[in-house]
């Protein structure tokens, strides 16, 4: 964030870019391929659950008594239910899911790049261009913030409403063409044959809506942050969840589910060309690529930022990031940016994009967990829908990883099995120390 403090407006620009930044163009076509024409659908039951998860959010920020400008899913869960470990597992796995939402803005990036500017391999040694793109425009970004270069509110200011702009206009033109080519399709035959397939389709869909949150990690930078995040929050969720309805409504009514499950990283830009051609094509390529590389960098100093956060609480190794460090820890920003890169280079779009929603989903409905027992929290009853929401997600997306995509579902469990087992090593290190001194006194 920048140095002078954000207010209301430039609160719903940062949140509003965080979410809209590369999830439309990265994770519309990986939910289309599962719910079709029902893509809309699936968006808006994503966009409904995490309303509810904005509002579980600001009630407990406004509840929390912390006054170290700090706040999110793991300050919750350690200050209201007193769990240190169960918070440090809830950040270690936010962690996790930031990098995978990293992975999918790299992936998507470097697929849009090579698209518009004609690039599919590399000369000379003929290897795949994507990976290498994508890599570079990390590293880049990683470089950059260990020189503290970072965007002005001014130029997010821009970005946002390029983006936003790009969008309406391919609604709203994209809706005019469908209308007078009667193409226009709700899905609703889709939708009786298949009635899950939207809500197996949501849980996919959830990383789309990630970013908002990226605000309570740093509200000293933030005028009146009570106050200042329940606006933006009330704002940005909405208007996210409009917008990606239109798209898929659109995309989905313009483009056959068939063509979208063979190019699920270019959905938009086929369906620009359906109306718009060459023009089209390549307008939505270059929107893509500006907001694939703002969120990537935004998502960057964030999640090095909350590492900090983590280290603050000693709920990560001093190692990892050290909280006298001032601005972003170095050592957070490498490891997080190298993993990353692992990530979109050996990893498929639909993997990297199914892990991260699942991540989200986890910390989302704990959240809504912690303010349904919450008596102070108002209107629990939303908190309700977004934590139901969440538990209808989970074993529905799980389901279907197991069924179809198995590859995904082991690497999740991997993954899973991995950061339990580090994380319980990490917090029991005192008692295992013990144990150590104690068999070595004893020989």
């Amino acid at each position: 964030m920048t140095e002078s403090k954000l207010g209301v407006r430039e609160a719903v620009s940062f949140a509003l870019g965080g979410i809209i930044g590369g999830g439309i163009f990265a994770v519309l076509g990986v939910v289309a391929a599962v719910a079709g024409t029902t893509a809309w659908i699936a968006y808006l039951l994503a966009g409904i659950v995490v309303m509810a998860t904005g509002y579980s959010y600001v009630e407990l920020n406004a509840l929390s008594s912390r006054t170290d400008g700090s706040g999110g899913a793991v300050t919750f869960i350690d200050e209201f239910l007193d769990r240190p470990k169960i918070a440090g597992m809830v950040g270690w796995t936010l962690l996790v899911g930031y990098v995978g939402t990293l992975a999918m803005y790299a992936y998507a990036f470097g697929t849009y790049f090579g698209a518009v500017f004609g690039v599919s391999e590399l000369p000379v040694v003929g290897l795949p261009a994507r990976p290498v793109i994508s890599t570079l425009v990390v590293v880049g970004f990683i470089a950059l913030n260990l020189v503290g270069v970072r965007e002005s509110g001014l130029v997010e200011d821009a970005l946002v409403g390029l983006k936003l702009l790009v969008i309406v206009l391919f609604s709203a033109i994209g809706i005019w063409y469908g209308h007078s080519h009667d193409a226009l399709s709700f899905g609703i035959a889709q939708s009786l044959a298949h009635p899950v397939g939207p809500f197996l389709a949501a849980g996919v869909a959830f990383v789309s809506f990630e970013g908002w949150q990226l605000l309570f990690y740093d509200q000293e930078s933030i005028t009146n942050p009570t106050r200042t995040l329940r606006k933006a929050v009330s704002v940005s969720i909405p208007v996210s969840t409009l917008a990606y309805v239109l798209v898929a409504f659109v995309t989905l009514s313009l483009v056959s589910q068939r063509e979208v499950a063979a190019h699920p990283d270019l959905a938009l830009a086929i369906a620009a060309d359906q109306f718009a051609g060459t023009v089209g094509y390549v307008a939505i390529g270059v929107a893509a690529v500006a907001s694939t590389a703002s969120a990537i960098n935004a998502t960057l100093f964030s999640a090095a930022l909350f590492a900090k956060g983590l280290r603050s609480d000693a709920l990560i190794p001093d190692q990892i990031a050290s909280a006298r460090e001032r601005g972003v820890p170095t050592n957070a920003l490498l490891l997080i940016g190298g993993f990353t890169v692992v990530f979109t280079v050996y990893g498929d779009l639909e993997a990297i994009t199914e892990f991260a929603s699942m991540s989200f989903i986890v910390v989302f409905g704990t959240v809504n967990a912690v303010a349904l027992v919450q008596d102070s929290v108002p209107n629990r009853w939303i908190s309700l829908v977004g934590f139901v929401g969440t538990l209808l997600f989970l074993p529905l997306f799980a389901w279907h990883l197991y069924t179809v995509e198995f590859h995904v579902f082991a690497l999740v469990v991997v993954i899973a099995a991995a950061l339990l087992l580090v994380e319980g090593v990490y917090f029991e290190r005192t008692e295992i120390e013990s144990g150590f001194k104690s068999v070595e006194k004893r020989l």
